[in-house]
């Protein structure tokens, strides 16, 4: 498993949080219910996600994929419900004050060095924040974190 990291970058004036986080993902059957069934017993035991996603998996699936603020929770959490995760899998999740090509900023710096973005998914908010969750291959992780500011872990 890769070194999980914090760091601190500058995109012209800007400065946004670049962590490094692990994720994993079940899968559910695509009806209403399922996420929040699942989302609300996260909850009650005390997981806190720091990003959700839900994705169409065929046509009668939806891949529900976590992004714990612990891992050792989670994971004690879907033992104990019966839960099948799989993971956990590196991404990188962005955070800071939005401004005009803060993504392209970052897909910028991960393409000078030849680490490509496979998936990614961003949003801002009404306060003038943002945050950008930054998939890449298992074998491209270690470049894009130093090359995000994490140094060579």
């Amino acid at each position: 498993m890769e070194q999980i990291f914090q760091a601190t970058l500058t995109l012209g004036t800007m400065a946004v949080t670049v962590r490094g986080v692990e994720y994993f993902y079940t899968t559910v059957e695509d009806r209403p219910g399922e996420a929040y069934g699942l989302l609300s017993h996260l909850a009650e035991a005390g997981v806190n996600l720091l990003a959700f996603s839900a994705i169409p998996f065929g046509p009668e699936h939806t891949q529900l994929v976590l992004f714990p603020e612990n891992t050792s929770l989670l994971t004690d959490v879907a033992q104990k419900a019966s839960l099948t995760l799989t993971g956990p899998q590196c991404a990188f999740l962005v955070q800071g004050d939005d401004r005009l090509g803060a993504f392209a900023d970052i897909h910028r710096m991960l393409s000078d060095a030849q680490v490509n973005v496979y998936a990614s998914s961003g949003v801002t908010d009404s306060r003038g924040g943002f945050g950008y969750v930054l998939y890449v291959r298992p074998e491209d992780y270690r470049k894009a974190a130093a090359v995000l500011g994490a140094g060579a872990e």
